[in-house]
């Protein structure tokens, strides 16, 4: 499953790990000299489309970095529901909450496709930052963004309405992974209504229900799992 400093397809050229390490938010502050230092760190694992990266309640010690591929965050029920949290693509990560404690994964991570992932481990970037401690308020900073939009999702999952909800998934998902063209805002991942769903907590049903009409709206389209937000201004109305 997991390969050490796998050079992926065109890789050599077009991206070190320093480079993909200023696209996460929570080290896009850091200096060139500080991520290249950081970089060093990082451990190359490989998973495949359908494998477990980690489940709830595993011990939980490492980031994770997609260099390629996707990932799915859910949460699971005994009784086999599922309830997808987010997607996570390549240059975003995961996991951040097991660089602070060592408490148990309160998630499950799960490969969408095949996936080749950096880790970081706690222990290493708690030596880098005894090394270079003037950096421990900026990476704060970026944990305290990462807790409030945990708490906006859950507010989202408490408090709006079906409609409202699968418009700022939609909305979120054009915001992280969108291609802007010609006729709108097209979101990379091909999501099934199902996926979808779990991405907003609502049932199959309810999510075809309002795609179908935020397509008849003139809002966005919707072809073979393909997403495009033909209206991202008006179906922002939608959102609150």
């Amino acid at each position: 499953m997991n390969s050490s400093k796998a050079v992926l397809p065109g890789e050599q050229h077009a991206m070190s790990y320093s480079d993909l390490l200023a696209q996460v938010p929570l080290f896009s502050s850091l200096a060139g000299e500080d991520l290249e230092r950081l970089s060093t760190r990082l451990q190359s694992k490989h998973y495949d489309r359908g494998e477990i990266i980690f489940q709830r309640g595993d011990p939980g010690a490492d980031l994770y970095i997609i260099r390629q591929g996707e990932v799915t965050i859910r949460l699971s029920a005994p009784d086999g529901k599922e309830v997808s949290l987010a997607l996570v693509r390549q240059g975003e990560s995961f996991g951040e909450l097991a660089l602070l404690d060592d408490a148990p994964r309160s998630t499950d991570a799960v490969a969408r496709e095949e996936t080749h992932l950096l880790s970081l481990r706690r222990e290493a970037l708690h030596h880098f930052l005894k090394e270079r401690p003037e950096v421990v308020p900026s990476l704060l900073a970026e944990l305290s963004r990462l807790v409030r939009r945990v708490t906006k999702a859950v507010h989202d999952a408490n408090f709006l309405d079906a409609k409202a909800r699968l418009a700022r998934v939609l909305l979120d998902l054009a915001q992280s992974q969108g291609k802007a063209g010609t006729e709108g805002v097209a979101i990379n991942s091909r999501l099934t209504q199902t996926e979808l769903a779990a991405l907003c907590g609502l049932t199959r049903e309810s999510t075809n229900r309002w795609l179908r009409f935020y397509a008849r709206e003139g809002l966005l389209s919707y072809e073979e799992g393909r997403i495009t937000l033909l209206e991202p201004d008006s179906l922002r109305q939608n959102a609150d």
